[in-house]
């Protein structure tokens, strides 16, 4: 790790800490925007991680991980470096909206240029100034709105290290998930970066869970990488499982949904998931599971058109065991602890 290390023009040398803001341009009310960074370094050399959030403007949980991490005592013996960037995309953030001003996806805008649209120089100026000095990384994202994510961890799990890390999370279900073009985690990779996408929780909410489990699951990585000590505890250990695969249960029909299940449940083949109904309350139709498995993602809210995407199933060699570590991992994270 070189002594002088820079962040946006800011030094920040071993052992300290410091927030900076870097700026990535002014509105047309000619207010200025910067992008919020912490950087802490420890005494002795390590890697370099770093924890990014809101890269979808709507996806809220993150920065309230983020900010339990960077006050956590835990960190405080840290060997190596950390970088936060808890609001990659403050325009989407000050507008409740996924998406930048011009309705691009900056997630679909990696790698950038400076010379590029909004959300291009946005997505450069990320992976010149942050990903490009790590070795590793955690992006944060929840559902989309009115959809819940159980808390689970996306990445190529063919490279033995990075499922090693997935694994260490500490989430029960690991999804391995193809690379998407223009996606963080794809120009990560490029770099030589081994990334995690960690998935909870529903977008414009806090989800207690899904954040208690992000700030340990960050935390045990860390750990992992030699980065923080290891702690015993006597909490139970939670198994991760490696998904075969998953779908998506449609609607069948339009109307009004009564939900029988729900994210974490373990389902059979044929089981009932939902009702849907008329108006007058006469139940239509029925949405039924094609696969035995958990259900990893749910649509929220109570109306539904015909192949409308309600229920996310991943299928598992043992899904009763993952259920089991399910509620093994709701049990651990129940009292508020962050230090």
């Amino acid at each position: 790790m070189p002594s002088d290390f820079m962040i946006g023009g800011e030094s920040i040398e071993k052992g300290h800490s410091k927030k900076i803001e870097i700026p990535i341009g002014t509105l047309y009310t000619d207010i200025s925007l910067y992008l919020p960074v912490f950087v802490k370094r420890g005494k002795r050399d390590g890697p370099c991680i770093f924890v990014s959030a809101a890269v979808h403007g709507d996806e809220l949980n993150g920065i309230e991980i983020i900010s339990r991490l960077i006050n956590s005592k835990r960190i405080a013996n840290l060997k190596g470096t950390l970088i936060a960037v808890p609001l990659v995309n403050p325009y989407g953030v000050l507008n409740q909206s996924r998406y930048l001003p011009d309705r691009r996806d900056l997630n679909r805008c990696f790698p950038g240029s400076k010379k590029g649209s909004l959300a291009s120089r946005m997505a450069n100026l990320l992976l010149n100034e942050v990903v490009s000095k790590c070795q590793y990384g955690v992006d944060l994202h929840t559902g989309a709105v009115h959809r819940t994510n159980l808390p689970q961890i996306r990445a190529d799990l063919k490279d033995d290290e990075t499922l090693a890390l997935a694994k260490a999370f500490g989430v029960p279900v690991l999804l391995n998930s193809d690379l998407r073009d223009g996606s963080l985690r794809e120009a990560a990779h490029s770099m030589g970066v081994k990334i995690l996408l960690y998935e909870a929780g529903e977008a414009l909410r806090f989800d207690e869970l899904s954040i208690r489990a992000g700030y340990r699951g960050i935390i045990n990585v860390m750990v992992e990488l030699g980065m923080l000590r290891r702690f015993r505890t006597k909490k139970k250990p939670i198994e991760p499982f490696v998904a075969k695969d998953s779908t998506w249960m449609r609607a069948t029909n339009s109307g009004i949904v009564t939900h029988k299940r729900n994210v974490g449940d373990f389902v059979e083949k044929g089981q009932v998931l939902a009702q849907i109904k008329d108006p007058f309350g006469v139940v239509i139709d029925k949405v039924v599971a094609s696969v035995t498995g958990i259900i990893i993602g749910k649509q929220n809210i109570p109306l539904t058109h015909e192949g409308e995407a309600m229920y996310h199933i991943a299928y598992f060699k043992k899904p009763d065991e993952v259920a089991e570590n399910i509620e093994i991992l709701q049990d651990n994270l129940s009292p508020i602890s962050t230090n």
